[in-house]
């Protein structure tokens, strides 16, 4: 028997990465190899489909199939160039959706991406039933989701410096302040991620200017590194501007939550198993 048969969804976990910016992706190789696919020019036909599926569902197809290069060794010690994709969630749904349906691990697969896309779309009122915790756990979500589109638009803008095209945006809402200058504020250790650190009103404001942000840099087809920065400041201010007019607390006002959602994670996975034994 075909030894992926043996494994449960965690095979699919197990290929999950996480870039520099805390946004999970999957590679399209290590893919085609979980389900089963012996030749790259049969799963790109998959691919294509899936791409396809993306496009006729509004979504833009460079925003969940990235392109990337990787190089593979020859036998005669040359280097081979390769195609890769860098995939979202719902590229691996749609992929698996248009795989060979006959395949355990296709059907596992399907099972897997579905459920795991659902989990990040709740109605409002689901929302509203959550506790402030779990509000929290569900916004940070979809700013990763929003984080790595903005990323893409930026760089297709022209941004290099990833660093300073983000400060642009939090100078904008937060009245000046960096990353930096947030954390210290909050008291975070080094490197301490901030977004952790906020509260679910905290995160929507951040939300509003990611999304905003991407949405204009495609719009009016921002190009160069010091316009994209320019916009990401300009739609920061418009959000904080916006909160004012509606007599709401400003971004840095909010308070900042006892414990970050890294230390609820761990809190959680250390009482899963206490219930286990």
């Amino acid at each position: 028997m075909n030894e992926i048969k043996e494994y449960n969804e965690t095979i699919f976990e197990s290929i999950r990465h996480i870039d520099e910016y805390g946004d999970e992706y999957w590679l399209a190789r290590e893919l085609q190899n979980v389900l089963e696919y012996k030749r790259w020019d049969k799963f790109c036909n998959v691919i294509k489909n899936a791409q396809k599926a993306c496009e006729n569902s509004n979504y833009e197809v460079f925003e969940h199939f990235s392109q990337v290069g990787k190089t593979s060794k020859m036998p005669n010690g040359g280097v081979k160039n390769l195609l890769d994709y860098k995939l979202s969630r719902y590229a691996c749904y749609l992929i698996v959706q248009n795989s060979d349906p006959r395949k355990e691990v296709v059907a596992l697969g399907q099972t897997y991406f579905a459920v795991q896309t659902r989990k990040q779309e709740l109605t409002e009122k689901e929302y509203s039933m959550l506790t402030e915790d779990e509000k929290r756990f569900y916004q940070r979500s979809l700013t990763k989701k929003g984080n790595y589109s903005l990323n893409q638009a930026a760089k297709k803008a022209g941004v290099k410096n990833f660093d300073q095209f983000h400060n642009a945006g939090y100078k904008g809402l937060y009245n000046g302040e960096t990353a930096d200058d947030i954390a210290k504020r909050k008291g975070l250790r080094y490197r301490e991620d901030i977004l952790d650190n906020m509260g679910s009103d905290e995160l929507i404001a951040n939300l509003f200017r990611i999304s905003q942000t991407e949405q204009k840099l495609k719009r009016d087809n921002i190009q160069g590194e010091r316009k994209a920065k320019e916009t990401h400041y300009e739609v920061g201010q418009e959000v904080r501007n916006t909160i004012k007019r509606l007599g709401g607390v400003m971004p840095e006002d909010l308070p900042t939550p006892k414990k970050s959602l890294k230390e609820l994670e761990k809190e959680k996975s250390k009482q899963e198993k206490i219930g286990m034994k």
